[in-house]
């Protein structure tokens, strides 16, 4: 398989006050997380909040740096690459972020915030960046006549258009898209949704998505990775993860995500035990065990690899099979 985003073993530390005495503890907020992306490709990251997430995403695009494992783009390894080195980068690799608010300066005009990335990038004249300006408007369902309009004139929905076009001026291979629906109403995520799988296919785009409502990753993705407390803990093909999950944290998952057909109801969901644990003081073994419905003593005393079972899934658990 070709692959166009290696990221093997990578972890990411925070240290942060702890208690009263505030002295200093750390947080494993990513530990020895790999996967792979190929052209074209959708891999959904899942899990619950606080997992990390969202920092393997600000890793890959180098707004954080890991303290261990390499993220290699297109075989060129940027893991800790200088600012010039990652310049070039950069036109392969962009972001879109879960609140468009947050992520649009308010002062500038629409058409303005879209063209800046080429103006950075030194691509084209001042009358061919505003032409392909007015294009990736319609393309993604705005009109080039708001491209004078400030952000604050747009709805949520709008505004996060916006953002994908800004994403897409520089025509990039990848685009980690961290939450990019959850600060929109329900009524127009299936939209957005559905602008980021046509703009897919027009582009030959792959998305790492982040996301955790379940429902958009099955509707978007080609693979499906889940985390629990900073590891992932079972990847594989979407419709195998949706429907035959193997480690027990991912059956609790799907087992949750609604199902509008009666005849496919399921029974009681099986609530894990106890309280997710602190990623302050995580479980020794499996972290999942304190929670877990079959847990034994290995689980407690030997963390699992991720490894591959016979469904050709890979699951991080000791009884995957």
């Amino acid at each position: 398989m070709t692959v166009l985003l290696d990221v093997k073993n990578i972890s990411k530390r925070f240290t942060v006050p702890r208690g009263m005495s505030g002295r200093p503890a750390t947080v494993h907020a990513v530990d020895d997380v790999s996967f792979a992306i190929a052209p074209g490709e959708t891999l959904g990251l899942v899990g619950e909040s606080g997992c990390g997430k969202s920092t393997v995403g600000k890793m890959i695009v180098r707004l954080l740096e890991p303290d261990e494992g390499q993220v290699l783009l297109d075989g060129t390894d940027i893991t800790h690459a200088s600012h010039r080195a990652m310049r070039p980068m950069r036109r392969k690799v962009q972001m879109i972020f879960q609140d468009p608010n947050g992520s649009l300066d308010p002062r500038q005009r629409s058409g303005d915030i879209v063209e800046e990335p080429l103006i950075v990038h030194g691509l084209g004249g001042r009358s061919e960046r505003r032409a392909k300006v007015a294009d990736l408007f319609s393309r993604v369902g705005l009109r080039p006549d708001q491209m004078s309009n400030v952000p604050s004139e747009f709805s949520g929905g709008q505004r996060q258009r916006l953002a994908i076009a800004r994403v897409l001026a520089l025509n990039p291979s990848l685009i980690v898209a961290d939450e990019p629906v959850s600060a929109l109403d329900v009524s127009i995520q299936a939209q957005a949704v559905n602008l980021m799988a046509d703009i897919q296919k027009e582009f030959g785009l792959a998305y790492l998505f982040v996301a955790h409502d379940l429902g958009i990753v099955q509707h978007i993705s080609d693979r499906v990775a889940v985390m629990y407390l900073g590891r992932i803990v079972e990847v594989g093909n979407t419709a195998a993860v949706y429907n035959r999950p193997i480690h027990p944290y991912t059956r609790t998952l799907m087992e949750a995500v609604p199902r509008p057909d009666p005849a496919r109801r399921h029974s009681r969901i099986k609530v894990p035990r106890g309280e997710v644990p602190s990623p302050l003081d995580p479980p020794s073994g499996c972290t999942f065990h304190p929670r877990c419905p079959i847990a034994t003593y290995i689980c407690r005393a030997e963390r699992p690899a991720l490894r591959r079972v016979a469904s050709g899934a890979e699951a991080a658990c000791h009884h995957a099979d």
